[in-house]
């Protein structure tokens, strides 16, 4: 059984129930049918039965819960909580009352009241406005300071030589744009959970760069080889028990020959398979490398470090790639 089928089997064992966000979105639509007629989740789909039908005409609606924020008798409900933990940001009631209408808001408040047990949007909407409404109202998770995202990478089929679980881990690639030290030792921390928690291996973390051990200085310019040195010190800090080290150019962290040559004694060098990157142009150029040259499935991103399970989706998503974020959302509560 490949590890997407795993995912999906545990979670239609949970038994949880996730909010779509997006009734207007055919691809939603159609992954909210998926998804109840293979029993991974519980759907609760925002829109209502029109809009669905409208879009989606094909689709069978049955078993899935569709709200309409317009219309629903929650909304009150919901606004009186946002107003409350939004006062004294001096939101007034109208205000609070005019947000909970919104979709992604609506969601994110059902969430916050334990209504449902994960969120999952941005099929149609930015990160930026996936994002915001879970940082205001779900709020992080104890003793992280850092909501961040990584994907899922799964090997194509006759694996990888690299590659020995068929899964490793790339972070942050979507959310965190030029993180600090501390930040970056978050996202390894974060990222290492996910890999143990979801993809079921031991994580082995790897801090990336351009250089290895010291072997590149860009004081000069940016400096970023000092800023992975001290989040790699962060970070061991953080999680002592962790496998993690670095900095590391990538061929010495995933492939034992160079690991061996450049980082000798290192117990992560040539073996990791959690990959943290100094920035967002490294992991989402690295993320999509693979996924292209190399055939791996990026599932994600997955969202880390929310005290509840609320995920994102690509704009460019197709309805497969909604069903995988869904049951991997489920697996996070």
């Amino acid at each position: 059984m490949s590890l997407l089928a795993e995912i999906k089997a545990k979670a239609a064992a949970a038994n949880k129930t996730i909010v779509l966000c997006e009734g207007e979105d055919a691809r939603v639509v159609k992954a909210a049918a998926q998804i109840t007629k293979e029993g991974i989740a519980k759907i609760v789909l925002i829109g209502n039965e029109a809009e669905a039908k409208k879009v989606a005409p094909d689709v069978d609606l049955t078993g899935i819960t569709l709200i309409d924020p317009e219309t629903s008798e929650k909304t009150a409900e919901y606004a009186r909580l946002l107003y409350e933990l939004r006062k004294a940001k001096g939101m007034t009631e109208e205000e609070a009352m005019k947000q909970a209408k919104d979709r992604t808001m609506f969601g994110a408040l059902m969430l916050k009241a334990g209504d449902v047990d994960g969120y999952v949007s941005g099929a149609c909407h930015s990160t930026a406005n996936t994002l915001r409404p879970g940082l205001q109202v779900v709020k992080t998770a104890p003793g992280i300071k850092t909501v961040s995202s990584c994907f899922i990478m799964l090997a194509p089929e006759g694996g990888n030589a690299y590659c020995p679980d068929n899964v490793v881990v790339f972070a942050d690639c979507a959310i965190n744009i030029e993180p600090t030290a501390e930040e970056l030792a978050n996202i390894a921390v974060s990222s290492a959970d996910t890999a143990k928690r979801l993809c079921g291996i031991e994580p082995k973390v790897a801090m990336l760069s351009f250089s290895t051990k010291g072997s590149g200085n860009d004081k000069k310019f940016f400096d970023s080889v000092t800023k992975v040195q001290e989040a790699t010190r962060i970070a061991k800090e953080m999680a002592p028990e962790l496998a993690l080290d670095g900095e590391f150019q990538f061929d010495a962290a995933i492939a034992p020959e160079v690991g061996a040559l450049k980082a000798p004694g290192s117990p992560v060098a040539g073996h990791a398979n959690v990959f943290v990157f100094p920035n967002i142009n490294a992991g989402n150029i690295g993320y999509k490398i693979a996924q292209r040259l190399g055939n791996f499935m990026a599932i994600g991103p997955v969202c880390q470090g929310f005290a509840k399970p609320l995920n994102d989706l690509s704009r460019g998503c197709n309805v497969d790639d909604i069903v995988a974020t869904v049951a991997i959302t489920v697996l996070q509560a």
